[in-house]
Parts: C-alpha cells; sequence; structure tokens
C-alpha cells in the first residue's frame, strides 16, 4: 500500500534513510535558527519590540534541529552531510527569497522593509512545515522513538505560523499591505517550486537507499510533481492569505526546552 503512513513508517525503520531524514531536518532547522537569530540582532529601532519574539523563533529552530541529531543519537547513528540538491534553505535562498546571508552578516541594521521581506518568507515556509509536521503527528504522535519529538516540533510549527500571520498584519495596517501580498505571492511561487525539487531529489536518494522498484519510485515522483500542479495553479494561495490567529502572540516568553531532547 501506497500511502504518507507507510512510506515514512519505511524510511522510519531502515537507518540509512532514517539517517538522511533526520540530517536533511537537522540541517535545515540549525540554519534556521542562525537566520532568526542574526535578524534579531540586527532588528531596526522601529521593530525592537520584535526582536524577543525573532530570537525565540530561532531559539525553536535550534532546539527543533538538537532533536532530531538527539533522535539520531538514540540510534547509534551520526548526521551526514546534506545533498544540495535536497538543501532546502539554500535552494531557496538562490532563487532570492528571504534575506540573503550575506546581508545578515553584515553588522548594518536591518530596515522595515528587510524585516517584512523576513515575515513574509517566514509565513510561507512555516505553512509547509506545519502541514508537514501536522502529517506526521497525525500518524505517529503515538510512536515510541518518534511521538514525543513530532507532537513538540508540530505545536512549535503551529506557533511560528500564527506569530507571523499576526505580524505581518500588524504591519499591513501600518501601510506595508501591498509590499506584504506581493512579496508572499513571490516567496509562495518559488517555494512550491523549491518544494518540488527537494522532494524529488530526497525521494531518489530514499528509493536507492531502501531499494525501491522503477515503476514504484515513477508513482512516487509522478505524486510529487502532481501536487506542484495542484499548487501552481491554485493551492499556492492558501500560503499568502492573511488572518488573525485564535492564539495571540504565540511567541511571547521564552523558548520551551525538553528534558528528554535538548
Amino acid at each position: 500500500m501506497l500511502s504518507a503512513k507507510s512510506l515514512f513508517q519505511e524510511i522510519l525503520d531502515h537507518d540509512d534513510s532514517f539517517r538522511l531524514f533526520c540530517s536533511i531536518a537537522a540541517g535545515g532547522e540549525a540554519q534556521g535558527g542562525w537566520e532568526n537569530g542574526r535578524i534579531a540582532a540586527l532588528a531596526p529601532e522601529s521593530e525592537r519590540d520584535l526582536a524577543p519574539r525573532i530570537a525565540r523563533h530561532g531559539a525553536d529552530e535550534d532546539k527543533h534541529g538538537r532533536i532530531f541529531n538527539a533522535l539520531l543519537k538514540k540510534r547509534g547513528l551520526t548526521p551526514v552531510p546534506v545533498p544540495d540538491e535536497a538543501d532546502y534553505t539554500m535552494l531557496l535562498e538562490r532563487r532570492g527569497i528571504g534575506l540573503p546571508h550575506e546581508r545578515l552578516e553584515r553588522d548594518e541594521p536591518l530596515s522595515v522593509r528587510d524585516i517584512v521581506t523576513y515575515l513574509a518568507h517566514s509565513r510561507v515556509t512555516e505553512q509547509r512545515a506545519s502541514e508537514q509536521m501536522e502529517l506526521l503527528r497525525k500518524h505517529f504522535s503515538g510512536h515510541p522513538d518518534i511521538g514525543r519529538a513530532v507532537k513538540m516540533i508540530s505545536r512549535d510549527e503551529d506557533d511560528h505560523l500564527a506569530y507571523c500571520h499576526e505580524e505581518l498584519l500588524r504591519l499591513a495596517r501600518a501601510g506595508h499591505g501591498r509590499t506584504i501580498q506581493r512579496v508572499l505571492r513571490e516567496c509562495a511561487l518559488a517555494e512550491i517550486a523549491v518544494h518540488r525539487d527537494v522532494s524529488l531529489a530526497v525521494m531518489d536518494r530514499m528509493g536507492r537507499i531502501l531499494g525501491w522498484s522503477a515503476p514504484r519510485s515513477a508513482l512516487l515522483a509522478a505524486g510529487i510533481r502532481a501536487v506542484y500542479a495542484y499548487e501552481r495553479l491554485g493551492g499556492w494561495r492558501r500560503m499568502v492569505s492573511l488572518s488573525m490567529p485564535a492564539r495571540r502572540d504565540a511567541l511571547g516568553g521564552p523558548a520551551t526546552t525538553s528534558v528528554e531532547f535538548a
């Protein structure tokens, strides 16, 4: 049976595929932690009240990276290098999405426009992260090895998405509405293409590790391309809408830690 649950169960059960999965996830989370930390440090004076929330976002991402590395360690595994074609954050940056690392490495305050770009980029990528973790939580929240990690990360991703909605709406009220919608659209259209490419690259590597047949690999690739076609035709719009979240100030307060993982 070819389903999301059976597919991930197969990846989870094999050491090499699990190692690749956790390594890719940990690398992306660590990168997000660094980016948010730099943005918090460089926030303009007019957005200094936002800096603690940006820092909290970064601390959560760092925590997620530690969690994935801890899951590897628990099975006696070590991380592997992330293949360039599977490096989601790097590929987004190459498409000009988000704030470039070259800019974040300079000790110069960001502009409000930069903050809008950061939040729009985060709103789109956190939508993807929230959906992916919700899928894992649906099928594996009770799993003895990854259940607690999945539930914790899923809650955090939902909070990150809520925070992005709330802050973008605040900035829209301050007169940045048109810029926000334009940047959101650019980010969403780039993200769905990068997600397709990364998904194809990861499934290709997983297929070789797990010995999938050519027909099965072709079917999975067709499914990935079908998702992209749906998103390109209109599914991307879910990534650009803004609504006030039920939970306000989701990133107010210090980052949470976990005795089990951190």
